[in-house]
């Protein structure tokens, strides 16, 4: 049985490694790297505070996975959370995307894409990122991305 996640409300971290105060801001020039070590962090802390982090340009590889209901450009761009690693148990993860020619991309096609956040609809708002380029890649070593951990801030004070 395959489950999607979209993280309930709580505190959240910020994107990118760097140590940042809650009276700083972010630019949202730069394009922040998502890797599997900070992908539900990340994921987490966008679906959380979506305002905060409209506008920001983001990197990151995942699979394509798309629910019925889609439609053409849409998908999600997942990764597997494994939350049990004795018996490998996991729960698919991802942002939605939208694409113009997303429907060129099978599901299961591992791709790596660059965009940016925006407000999406998706049974109500929604995290969505619009992607700005996306290519097909090499499935990475460790699929796998590492479950949400406790290094969370608030970020009422960011952009």
């Amino acid at each position: 049985m395959e489950f999607i996640i979209f993280f309930s409300k709580r505190e959240i971290p910020i994107l990118g490694s760097d140590v940042i105060k809650l009276t700083d801001t972010i630019d949202t020039n730069k394009v922040f790297e998502i890797t599997p070590e900070n992908y539900t962090n990340i994921l987490q802390a966008v679906t959380n505070d979506i305002d905060s982090y409209v506008g920001c340009k983001i990197h990151f590889t995942g699979y394509v996975y798309r629910l019925i209901d889609f439609d053409e450009n849409e998908f999600v761009l997942a990764r597997d959370m494994l939350i049990n690693e004795n018996t490998s148990q996991s729960l698919i993860v991802g942002f939605l995307c939208t694409y113009d020619t997303a429907y060129e991309f099978k599901d299961d096609t591992w791709v790596d894409i660059k965009g940016t956040i925006v407000k999406g609809d998706y049974y109500g708002d929604i995290a969505q990122i619009q992607v700005e380029s996306m290519t097909q890649c090499d499935e990475p070593e460790n699929k796998y991305v590492s479950v949400p951990d406790d290094t969370y801030i608030p970020t009422s004070n960011m952009f």
